[in-house]
């Protein structure tokens, strides 16, 4: 089992063939409170979880949105599309195996976002990255990655394996940023940008 941390550098996943990260929130009421603010916790808040593909430093590959299966053989598949924030456990999940990604991907970035208009961070709490390691058919938490509250960006850079001779690693990067709402190159550009 690994631990991972980002202080701690790009872990080695060595053993490591499946691999998911997932994304959970909770919808709040906000600073309108009252019947207004009970609305807005009952129609939740819409957050994103995007797994890109990058081939040296473009991007290829989209899961997210709308994309659950980008690469077409079922290496990087995407669970679906929270637009509340509700229920228990992750929220949305992309599961990475590696040993099918095809050979000219080079890295995959995994990112969170208020990516669609009139959604954002600031409308939901608790906001939670887990990684999993799923080799084998059973899942182990190796890691809990939790942003700052205090951002007012709307993306946040999670995490990103890279691809090093026959193995991969996988850095913690947990940093925000501003990403273009409905912009699907300013988020291409925010994935590649560290």
């Amino acid at each position: 089992m690994i631990t991972l941390t980002k202080e701690d550098g790009p872990a080695d996943l060595d053993g490591v063939t499946h691999l998911s990260i997932g994304v959970s929130w909770d919808p709040t009421v906000g600073s309108s409170g009252g019947v207004l603010g009970k609305l807005r916790q009952k129609a939740g808040t819409d957050l994103d979880l995007i797994a890109i593909a990058v081939q040296g430093a473009d991007p290829v590959r989209l899961a997210g949105l709308d994309s659950l299966d980008p690469l077409g053989n079922g290496s990087l598949l995407h669970s679906g599309d929270n637009q509340t924030g509700k229920g228990d456990g992750d929220d949305e999940t992309v599961t990475v195996e590696f040993s099918r990604v095809p050979g000219n991907i080079t890295s995959i970035v995994f990112i969170a976002a208020a990516y669609k208009k009139r959604s954002s961070f600031q409308n939901a709490r608790n906001i939670s990255f887990k990684v999993y390691d799923a080799t084998g058919g059973s899942v182990q938490q190796v890691a809990d990655i939790w942003p700052s509250l205090l951002s007012n960006d709307n993306g946040c850079l999670v995490a990103k394996a890279v691809r090093e001779g026959a193995g991969w690693k996988l850095q913690v990067i947990n940093e925000t940023g501003k990403i273009k709402q409905g912009d699907e190159q300013a988020l291409m550009r925010f994935a590649v940008s560290r």
